[in-house]
């Protein structure tokens, strides 16, 4: 049977998911260059600084590309940043027509991608497999949009609602199966968020770890963000002792000799204005996309994820739902903060999605604005 533009478009989709991780602040990009109903070439985006995806593929084809049609998950980039515009290595290389799944909506290319690539006499068509485009690169389009980070909140939790028992124990809710996705998930993230009292009751490393890249021997690992509101993390903490690097977010001003304390082990400190005694989230998250930081994995625990969701802040809910019942007023319910006071007001969540880790089920959505 023979290919459709359907399935080569589905091909750049796949090559882009394999550049997720690697590209921030860059939006993953998948191309593939076809010649005669045969694959001559395919690339993905190279991380910040190295070629773009539409390059490795002409690369690849190298004088087939001349006639050809090219597949691209989003819009070629027509300006000079870190690398020259893909828009001319098309047209350079002689491709005939590019299919693109997505407009980019930076203001620098938005529609002039394909406007010079019309003008050099290239025909363009826009719009196959539009959504999954838009999936891929969801945090990357709220950043150049809004300039705030993506916000994924993560837990999990029992049947009952609860994320620790009366005693704070709460290793494992969640089976190995989900916890393997979860690390699957970190690697894709540029950062990795929890409060403080999540370090000071499970010590956790916060890494990707089992994930080609920045799991195992890694290269990189996505920054590790603690709430310390004051300054309560340990110097001994597990994260301290990890690959890559931590950022205390704290209330200003901090305790001199214990921000010296912070810097000496290596750790970053961000002071930030408060907001009902603890660290105002919505300054954390302008201060953070001033990072190009697009994307943010808040994992807990109670208190720091009813922050976020109190202040409108979360993008998108991934909850594991374990089938045990663990019981008891005095065990930590998953979200904290202040909530509300009727139903109505409740966060909603649209394209949820179910799936089934063993006996652990994952319920995911994004929240509607």
């Amino acid at each position: 049977m023979m290919a459709t533009s359907e399935d080569y478009m589905g091909c750049a989709l796949s090559l882009a998911r394999l550049a997720l991780g690697y590209t921030s602040p860059n939006p993953a990009v998948g191309a593939v260059v076809v010649k005669d109903s045969a694959l001559v070439g395919v690339g993905h985006t190279q991380p910040a600084g190295l070629p773009h995806a539409e390059v490795m593929a002409l690369r690849q084809a190298e004088e087939k590309a001349r006639g050809a049609t090219m597949y691209v998950t989003l819009e070629p980039c027509c300006h000079y940043g870190k690398t020259p515009p893909c828009t001319q290595a098309i047209i350079n290389a002689g491709i005939a027509e590019v299919h693109i799944a997505l407009l980019d909506p930076n203001p620098l290319v938005s529609g002039n991608g394909i406007k010079e690539l019309n003008e050099a006499g290239i025909e363009t068509y826009v719009g196959e497999h539009q959504k999954e485009a838009e999936e891929i690169n969801e945090a990357y389009i709220k950043f150049i949009t809004t300039s705030l980070p993506f916000f994924i909140a993560k837990f999990a939790m029992s049947l009952d609602g609860k994320i620790a028992t009366r005693s704070n124990q709460s290793k494992w809710i969640s089976n190995r199966e989900a916890r393997e996705y979860v690390h699957s998930v970190r690697h894709i993230v540029d950062a990795i968020m929890v409060g403080v009292n999540t370090v000071l009751i499970d010590d956790p490393r916060l890494t990707a770890r089992g994930c080609s890249g920045k799991g195992g021997n890694t290269k990189s690992q996505p920054l590790r963000i603690i709430v310390d509101s004051k300054g309560r993390t340990p110097l001994d903490a597990n994260v301290f002792k990890q690959p890559g690097e931590t950022l205390i977010a704290t209330v200003k001003p901090m305790d001199i000799e214990k921000k010296e304390k912070f810097i000496q082990a290596g750790v970053e400190v961000l002071e930030l204005p408060a907001k009902e005694g603890k660290v105002d989230v919505g300054e954390l998250s302008r201060a953070i996309g001033k990072r190009e930081i697009l994307s943010v994995l808040v994992e807990g625990g109670s208190a720091l994820l009813g922050s976020f969701f109190d202040s409108h802040l979360v993008d998108k809910v991934m909850v594991f739902i374990s089938p045990i019942v663990i019981g008891g007023d005095g065990a930590k319910a998953a979200v904290g903060g202040n909530g509300v006071e009727s139903i109505i007001e409740a966060q909603h969540l649209s394209r949820v999605d179910v799936k089934s880790f063993g006996d652990n089920i994952l319920v995911s959505g994004y929240v509607e604005r």
